[in-house]
């Protein structure tokens, strides 16, 4: 049976698993849309093309598996580059699927005037891209589109652009099969294992730093069983946020960028690191010092070495090297000790948080108290987000979606259509008054999918984290304060339940309580100011 460009497109998504895709309808791309009409895969319409490129990123973040942004021509492909971007820069597996102009009125060289017409598309998108095609024939369309997915999903993950001149779409295709792309990497020696065993083994104050590459590769458990070994501490990245319960004897369960979790650094004579790359915010923009001893796996040898060389580099999947270096580790002791000590710096924190900024810890208090435990965080770059990002306890992998990769303001709400289209649980949206108005119509795309999102809304006038600076630095506010709308009003016009409380006390419990277990969409408005926590740029403690 003969099939359209269009019709091989979608059954390209199907073969490769996609179950859901996230989209804005144009001229050039309509054929996909009808394609789609007659698959098993769910088309959930957004009403900005950024919106598609964080609801496939949220989409990844809480299953692991392809997310798909569907867009069109020109300006639709590059209203999705401030989304892609933050894909990129947290390793998210994103498709993006653009269509192009007809391929027959293109002339090389010449930017002639075609409705959506751009000089080089693909080109767009490379900065912010593991990996860009375009579709060249209509008979490649398989081929192109299986590279692209396979790309994605594999170490390092990533988001990964194809363009498809529009009038490929409605042409019959000849199917050819598509080629998975391999990168071989080379099998661990026995010698780098064993050093790296005689390194650990030696070691009288080992420190586990984990990163998004360990949840990736769901190592956790394995790292929670070396840690034990080890009697060494577990202290995680934010995109590592939930690799190991709470509970877990080992887990530094606050960021390092709180002094007394800080010291575990500092103290260590060698960190295993797993998964990560030390990135400026994470390290207090490399104020760290660099570890006596570093050992790092990861599956990308220039990853692993950009910021803090390693002594010995074992080169592959978290969870599988973790689960060879366990092999014949023998076991340190301290393990209770080591427990106790923990817990101590969790006590202090928490205090300090409770003496410095009661605020928050009602906030975070209420956050563990009422959540449902299946729900999935999702903060934006917000003073509060910044709290739950660092400071609420993550309770399993892919429970919280944080855009610390590029720091894209507007991100939560978005990414958070995504994470609820997931089947995961309940999304549960940390923004702020100013990062909800970047993508606020999308009210209209949680109510027309009837999407489980519960937004909370911490409503201080303006830009908090920007206002801080100013004040910090003596200098009048200019453009951080801001006029919003009624936002329970807004919510309502488009028919999503909404309430407004003061502060985190009682009325904000039981509010959030009673909208994170409700079936439908809705919005809760808090007005209240947050300080920001230690772990943003103004606060970190080295300097």
């Amino acid at each position: 049976m003969s099939q359209t460009g269009a019709q091989r497109l979608v059954e390209v998504l199907t073969e490769v698993g996609a179950e859901v895709v996230f989209g804005l309808p144009g001229v050039h791309n309509l054929p996909i849309w009808e394609a789609l009409a007659s698959s098993g895969i769910r088309l959930v319409g957004v009403r900005h093309e950024q919106a598609a490129g964080y609801a496939a990123d949220g989409y990844a973040r809480a299953t692991g598996r392809l997310g798909v942004a569907l867009v069109t021509t020109g300006p639709g492909a590059a209203n999705t580059l401030g989304a892609v971007g933050e894909a990129m820069a947290s390793a998210s597996p994103v498709l993006v699927i653009a269509t192009d102009i007809p391929s027959t009125l293109r002339r090389p060289g010449t930017v002639r005037g075609v409705l959506h017409e751009t000089s080089d598309q693909q080109a767009m998108f490379a900065p912010v891209t593991k990996a860009g095609f375009t579709v060249g024939h209509p008979d490649t369309i398989t081929p192109v589109l299986v590279r692209a997915t396979r790309l994605a999903l594999q170490p390092q993950s990533g988001p990964v652009y194809v363009g498809i001149p529009t009038d490929f779409l409605h042409e019959e295709v000849a199917h050819q099969p598509g080629t998975e792309p391999t990168e071989s990497i080379p099998a661990l020696g026995v010698e780098d294992l064993d050093r790296a065993r005689d390194v650990l083994g030696a070691a009288e104050r080992p420190l586990i730093w984990a990163g998004g590459g360990a949840l990736r590769s769901a190592a956790g458990d394995v790292l929670g069983d070396l840690a034990e070994r080890l009697a060494a501490p577990i202290v995680t990245t934010f995109a590592a946020r939930g690799l190991v319960p709470p509970d877990h004897p080992c887990l530094a369960s606050n960021p390092v960028h709180a002094p007394e979790v800080g010291v575990l650094w500092d103290e260590a004579d060698v960190v295993l690191a797993v998964g990560t790359d030390f990135d400026g915010l994470m390290t207090q923009n490399w104020l760290m010092p660099q570890p006596p001893k570093l050992v790092a796996i990861n599956v990308d040898a220039a990853d692993a070495a950009k910021n803090y060389p390693p002594d010995l580099l074992l080169r592959g999947d978290a969870r599988e090297v973790a689960a060879l270096l366990l092999d014949g580790l023998p076991e340190r002791p301290g393990l209770n000790a080591l427990s106790r000590r923990l817990d101590e710096i969790e006590l202090r924190v928490r205090r300090r948080i409770r003496k410095e900024e009661p605020q928050a810890a009602e906030f975070l208090a209420a956050l563990g108290e009422t959540l449902p435990e299946n729900s999935v965080l999702v903060s934006d770059m917000c003073v509060a987000g910044y709290w739950v990002g660092g400071f609420h306890r993550i309770a399993a992998p892919r429970k919280l979606a944080y855009p610390m990769g590029w720091g894209t303001l507007g991100f939560g709400f978005p990414a958070s259509l995504g994470v609820a289209a997931a089947g995961s649980g309940r999304a549960v949206c940390i923004t702020g008054d100013g990062g909800f108005l970047y993508g606020c119509a999308e009210l209209a795309t949680a109510i027309q999918e009837n999407l489980p999102i519960t937004v909370v809304i911490v409503d201080d006038g303006g830009y908090g984290m920007l206002r801080y600076d100013q004040t910090r630095a003596g200098l009048p506010h200019r453009g951080v304060d801001l006029v919003t709308p009624d936002f329970v009003g807004l919510a309502k016009s488009f028919g999503v339940h909404a309430d407004r409380v003061d502060g985190f006390g009682r009325a904000f419990r039981r509010l959030l309580r009673e909208f994170t277990r409700a079936d439908e969409p809705n919005v809760l408005v808090v007005t209240a100011e947050l300080s920001p926590p230690l772990n943003t740029s103004p606060r970190w403690y080295r300097k």
